[in-house]
């Protein structure tokens, strides 16, 4: 049986990748506010014990999460480079199963994406990373893969090989990971192996975060 059969067409875009590129990255970073959120924060206060409790809020997209779990399915390396501390994201992070979440107060993402690397083992010309704004331009330069989100400012834009139409929180994390995939030749049969795990017993198949 052929890898799409049961499948409607695969009616997603066409490539937009280099395959030599694209299969030559092993780490894909993404910024969160602007990228895996719209940018919009929610902040408030609960009382607990009498006490007043900071809270921040934000919004996340479930087809993102997917599209960040079948890059982990492919054998790539995903992490989370972010410039500002938030429980939210290190809840987000733990949920989707990262493999590295990297919160730095004084957005230096570069010298925390370097280390990361060395970490791995990988090579700056071996990564992907989405952003959006100014703390994304460093790493955005740095990079094999710079892309940017459909919301992108221009300096981000400009530091970007690929641009995307979707806007972060919306979308632009799943265009991404599948255009990555699609380019390295991987997207049809992750959806096949998804798609299996979700037709049998609830115990036949590996829980799949989103």
């Amino acid at each position: 049986m052929s890898s799409g059969e049961g499948l409607p067409p695969l009616l997603i875009h066409p490539a937009r990748l280099d395959v030599a590129l694209a299969k030559r990255i092993k780490l894909v970073g993404f910024d969160v506010d602007g990228v895996l959120t719209d940018g919009g924060l929610y902040l408030g206060s609960a009382s607990r014990d009498g006490a007043h409790v900071p809270f921040e809020l934000k919004r996340y997209d479930v087809q993102d999460g997917l599209g960040m779990a079948m890059l982990r399915d492919c054998g790539l390396k995903v992490a989370i480079i972010t410039g500002r501390v938030s429980e939210s994201v290190a809840m987000r992070a733990r949920e989707l199963r990262v493999d590295a979440c990297i919160q730095d107060p004084q957005a230096r993402k570069l010298p925390a994406l370097r280390r990361l690397c060395t970490d791995l083992g990988v090579e700056l010309d071996e990564v992907a990373f989405v952003g959006d704004d100014l703390p994304d331009v460093a790493v955005l330069r740095a990079v094999g893969l710079p892309v940017a989100v459909g919301n992108s400012t221009p300096e981000a834009a400009r530091a970007a090989h690929l641009r995307l139409n979707a806007r972060g929180g919306y979308g632009a994390v799943r265009e991404f990971a599948e255009a990555l995939l699609y380019a390295r030749g991987e997207w049809t049969d992750a959806v096949e192996r998804y798609v299996k795990s979700r037709s049998g017993d609830a115990h036949e198949g590996s829980e799949v975060p989103q």
